[in-house]
């Protein structure tokens, strides 16, 4: 059941899940109006978003007049990035390529990790790189706004095994619970023929003195907290966590 190291090669692939269906797509607007309001932007300022998956934030970022970029792994979500920026008439510039790996250098005036797409390497030192890369590829005193499973929360309501209704098919996750964080298997099983897949998933966990140490090491100071998108301080009720900070 634990998750190989490169796991998330597989995973993040439209044929098994794409985080921009459904309902997730349906928020997007709001999300970023929240994002937007904490991070307050100039018209024409430049933000990257990390990770950006299929641009459905990505997009309303620039509609707003941000100079966006988007980068992510995953060809498979950029081409449709491409394609929602192609009909809703916004220019996106988007780049492939490992988080680990940011080549960007005080480019940024903010950057944004959103929808829990952090956490997915077996090793902590992974987790720091990528921050640190985030860190310089922002100019001084800009603002990097993060959306986590919230940790303290993830361990209070653990469960071994659960499942959705996802409309064309049911969702069977199993979860084991280690002390760094979740390991998932996720199945899919469709309702109407075809046969089951599986993959696995692993995200670590962090709360908020967690994340602050870490964001501390790679240059960057948290600013605030809070429990999700409607505003709320962050408490144990909430299952996400979102951090904004600063480049120091």
């Amino acid at each position: 059941m634990r998750a190989r190291a490169d796991w998330h090669r597989d995973f993040f692939r439209n044929s098994f899940y794409n985080p921009a269906a459904g309902e997730a797509a349906r928020r997007a607007p709001a999300e970023a109006s929240f994002v937007l309001r904490r991070l307050k932007l100039k018209r024409g300022s430049a933000l990257l978003d990390l990770c950006c998956g299929p641009g459905r934030h990505a997009v309303e970022f620039a509609k707003k007049g941000l100079a966006v970029t988007g980068y992510d792994l995953s060809g498979e979500y950029l081409r449709e990035a491409a394609a929602r920026a192609k009909k809703a008439r916004v220019a996106l510039r988007l780049a492939r390529g490992d988080m680990r790996e940011l080549k960007f250098s005080g480019e940024f005036d903010a950057a944004v990790n959103l929808f829990t797409s952090f956490g997915y390497f077996l090793k902590f030192s992974d987790d720091l790189r990528t921050l640190k890369g985030v860190s310089r590829a922002l100019k001084p005193g800009g603002f990097f706004l993060i959306e986590l499973v919230n940790a303290e929360h993830a361990r209070k309501s653990f469960r071994p095994r659960w499942w959705d209704d996802m409309g064309d098919h049911f969702l069977l996750i199993s979860s084991e619970l280690t002390a760094d964080g979740l390991h998932e298997t996720w199945m899919r099983l469709p309702k109407r023929g075809g046969r089951a897949r599986a993959r696995t998933f692993f995200c670590r966990l962090y709360d908020r003195k967690r994340l602050s140490g870490t964001l501390a090491q790679a240059g960057l100071k948290p600013l605030k907290f809070w429990g999700g998108y409607g505003g709320a301080p962050l408490s144990a009720r909430h299952s996400s966590l979102i951090c904004l900070a600063i480049k120091k």
